[in-house]
């Protein structure tokens, strides 16, 4: 496994990453920062712990919602083939195991981090 350095909310952690995820790794990463840097300019949430805590929520979340648009979605348009459905099912289970995966990892970095507050 490779180590990847990157930066969140201006705070650089080491993450390992498998061989050949550092892409997705780093459209994750930057997903995280958004989220939490959104929180901290909207000024009501100062400690790092608690505003990661938000920005996990509000990301998981959206994956949670994600099966129910994509649901309203297909209603709303023509029939599919069950083919496509299983496809969509499976893509939204892979995506919430590197979602999981993701908060994980950040768990432990910032477990590991005792300047978070």
């Amino acid at each position: 496994m490779k180590q990847v350095e990157v930066t969140i909310l201006g705070q650089s952690y080491l993450l390992a990453c498998p061989e050949g995820g550092e892409a997705l790794l780093q459209a994750a990463v930057a997903s995280v920062d958004r989220e939490m840097s959104g929180i901290r300019d909207a000024g009501k949430v100062k400690a790092r712990e608690r505003i990661a805590v938000l920005a996990a929520l509000n990301l998981a979340y959206r994956l949670a919602e994600a099966p129910r648009a994509a649901a309203a979605a297909a209603e709303s348009s023509q029939p599919t083939q069950h083919v496509e459905h299983a496809e969509a099912s499976e893509a939204r289970r892979a995506a919430a195991a590197q979602v999981e995966s993701l908060i994980a990892r950040l768990d432990t970095a910032l477990n590991e981090d005792g300047r978070l507050l």
